[in-house]
C-alpha cells in the first residue's frame, strides 16, 4: 500500500494492529497511508509507549509531507489512552490530528447501547444536509 502512488501520502491512519488496517481497508473508503503501532499502551500488561512503533511515526511526520494523522485506535481504555498520548505527542508538530468517530453502529437499537456509546454518539453527531 505504501508503494502505491495513487494513495494520498499526506494522510496517515494510525492503527494498533495489522488486522485493524485490514478492516479499514476493506471498507474501501480510505485512500491514504497507514502506520501500525504494533499494539496499544497497556501498563497492566507491561506495554508502554516505548514498546510501540511511535518513533517511526515521528520520523514520518518530520521527513514526509504529512498533513493529517487519523488516530484509529480501538475504543477501549487502552486504545483511548494511546490516542490521548499520540494526540499530546503530535501537538508538537504542524499536523492536523483527528480521531475516528465513535457511536451507534448501523442497524443497532439505541436501547441496547451502553451509556458511553450513547455519549460518544451525541458528542460526534453531524448535521444532516
Amino acid at each position: 500500500m505504501c508503494a502505491d502512488h495513487s494513495r494520498d501520502s499526506s494522510t496517515v491512519c494510525v492503527v494498533e494492529l495489522v488486522r485493524d488496517l485490514a478492516a479499514i481497508e476493506a471498507s474501501g473508503s480510505y485512500r491514504g497511508l497507514y502506520h501500525v503501532l504494533g499494539g496499544r499502551i497497556a501498563p497492566l500488561d507491561g506495554v508502554y509507549p516505548e514498546n510501540l512503533n511511535v518513533e517511526a511515526l515521528i520520523r514520518r511526520i518530520k521527513k514526509e509531507d504529512v498533513k493529517e494523522i487519523i488516530i484509529a485506535t480501538n475504543p477501549t481504555v487502552e486504545g483511548e489512552a494511546t490516542a490521548h498520548y499520540l494526540f499530546k505527542l503530535m501537538s508538537e508538530y504542524p499536523v492536523k490530528v483527528t480521531r475516528l468517530a465513535m457511536g451507534l453502529p448501523v442497524g443497532a437499537d439505541i436501547d441496547f447501547a451502553d451509556q458511553v456509546t450513547i455519549k460518544k454518539s451525541l458528542e460526534g453527531r453531524t448535521e444532516l444536509t
